[in-house]
Protein backbone atom coordinates (compact mmCIF):
# COMPACT_ATOMS: atom_id res chain seq x y z
CA UNK A 1 0.00 0.00 0.00
CA UNK A 2 1.08 3.51 -0.76
CA UNK A 3 0.20 6.98 0.84
CA UNK A 4 -0.57 9.60 -1.08
CA UNK A 5 -0.21 13.11 -0.48
CA UNK A 6 -1.88 16.15 -2.47
CA UNK A 7 -1.35 19.47 -1.83
CA UNK A 8 -1.24 22.93 -4.03
CA UNK A 9 -5.28 23.40 -4.77
CA UNK A 10 -6.62 26.79 -3.04
CA UNK A 11 -8.56 29.69 -4.29
CA UNK A 12 -8.13 31.28 -7.94
CA UNK A 13 -10.47 33.63 -10.33
CA UNK A 14 -11.64 31.87 -13.57
CA UNK A 15 -8.73 32.21 -16.33
CA UNK A 16 -6.17 31.21 -13.78
CA UNK A 17 -3.89 28.25 -13.08
CA UNK A 18 -2.85 26.02 -10.44
CA UNK A 19 -0.35 23.19 -10.42
CA UNK A 20 -1.32 20.15 -8.36
CA UNK A 21 1.11 17.55 -6.68
CA UNK A 22 0.79 14.36 -5.61
CA UNK A 23 3.65 12.68 -3.57
CA UNK A 24 3.66 8.98 -2.53
CA UNK A 25 5.93 7.17 0.21
CA UNK A 26 7.15 4.14 -2.42
CA UNK A 27 8.10 4.17 -5.59
CA UNK A 28 5.86 4.88 -8.53
CA UNK A 29 7.82 3.50 -11.29
CA UNK A 30 6.16 0.11 -11.83
CA UNK A 31 2.48 1.67 -11.31
CA UNK A 32 0.20 1.02 -14.09
CA UNK A 33 -1.67 4.16 -13.99
CA UNK A 34 -1.57 7.31 -12.09
CA UNK A 35 -4.76 9.72 -11.86
CA UNK A 36 -6.73 12.91 -10.59
CA UNK A 37 -10.29 12.71 -10.45
CA UNK A 38 -12.92 15.60 -8.65
CA UNK A 39 -15.67 15.74 -6.79
CA UNK A 40 -17.69 18.45 -6.56
CA UNK A 41 -20.52 17.17 -3.40
CA UNK A 42 -21.28 13.89 -3.14
CA UNK A 43 -19.95 10.94 -5.52
CA UNK A 44 -18.97 9.92 -8.21
CA UNK A 45 -15.81 11.01 -8.63
CA UNK A 46 -14.92 12.29 -12.04
CA UNK A 47 -11.84 11.44 -13.72
CA UNK A 48 -9.73 14.40 -14.77
CA UNK A 49 -6.61 13.06 -15.84
CA UNK A 50 -4.60 9.43 -16.13
CA UNK A 51 -1.28 8.61 -17.18
CA UNK A 52 -0.34 5.05 -18.00
CA UNK A 53 3.24 3.49 -17.07
CA UNK A 54 4.08 4.29 -21.00
CA UNK A 55 3.11 7.77 -20.07
CA UNK A 56 -0.03 8.00 -22.16
CA UNK A 57 -1.96 10.67 -20.98
CA UNK A 58 -6.04 10.54 -21.24
CA UNK A 59 -8.35 13.37 -20.56
CA UNK A 60 -12.25 13.77 -20.87
CA UNK A 61 -13.28 16.44 -23.04
CA UNK A 62 -14.09 18.58 -20.47
CA UNK A 63 -10.68 19.34 -19.14
CA UNK A 64 -8.73 18.60 -22.34
CA UNK A 65 -6.11 21.08 -23.84
CA UNK A 66 -6.91 22.99 -20.67
CA UNK A 67 -5.01 20.25 -18.21
CA UNK A 68 -1.42 18.10 -18.31
CA UNK A 69 -0.87 15.16 -16.06
CA UNK A 70 2.65 14.33 -15.91
CA UNK A 71 4.86 11.90 -13.36
CA UNK A 72 8.26 11.85 -12.60
CA UNK A 73 9.39 8.12 -11.33
CA UNK A 74 12.66 9.80 -9.24
CA UNK A 75 10.94 11.89 -7.29
CA UNK A 76 7.60 9.58 -6.74
CA UNK A 77 5.23 12.55 -8.02
CA UNK A 78 2.61 13.23 -10.61
CA UNK A 79 1.86 16.50 -11.41
CA UNK A 80 -1.32 18.14 -12.55
CA UNK A 81 -1.00 21.37 -14.55
CA UNK A 82 -4.67 22.98 -14.75
CA UNK A 83 -5.31 26.11 -17.04
CA UNK A 84 -7.79 28.54 -17.86
CA UNK A 85 -10.05 27.44 -14.83
CA UNK A 86 -13.49 27.65 -14.71
CA UNK A 87 -15.78 27.84 -11.92
CA UNK A 88 -17.58 24.09 -13.31
CA UNK A 89 -13.60 22.93 -12.20
CA UNK A 90 -14.41 23.11 -8.85
CA UNK A 91 -14.13 20.66 -6.12
CA UNK A 92 -11.58 18.52 -4.35
CA UNK A 93 -9.02 16.70 -6.29
CA UNK A 94 -7.74 13.51 -5.56
CA UNK A 95 -4.80 11.23 -6.81
CA UNK A 96 -5.05 7.74 -7.15
CA UNK A 97 -2.17 5.04 -7.95
CA UNK A 98 -3.23 1.54 -9.93
CA UNK A 99 -0.48 -1.33 -9.36
CA UNK A 100 -1.37 -4.45 -10.76
CA UNK A 101 -3.21 -6.48 -8.89
CA UNK A 102 -4.07 -4.55 -6.49
CA UNK A 103 -6.61 -1.94 -4.83
CA UNK A 104 -6.25 1.35 -5.98
CA UNK A 105 -4.81 3.64 -3.26
CA UNK A 106 -6.64 7.10 -2.93
CA UNK A 107 -4.98 10.50 -1.08
CA UNK A 108 -7.12 12.98 1.08
CA UNK A 109 -7.42 15.22 -1.28
CA UNK A 110 -6.70 18.92 -1.90
CA UNK A 111 -9.74 21.60 -2.00
CA UNK A 112 -9.71 23.77 -5.41
CA UNK A 113 -12.08 26.17 -5.84
CA UNK A 114 -12.75 28.72 -8.97
CA UNK A 115 -14.52 31.74 -8.43
CA UNK A 116 -16.42 33.82 -11.08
Amino acid sequence: QVQLVESGGGLVQAGGSLRLSCVASGPIFNATRMGWYRQFGGPPRELVAMITSGDVANYPASVKGRFTISRENAKNTVWLQMNNLKPEDTGVYYCTIDFFGTIPDWGQGTQVTVSS
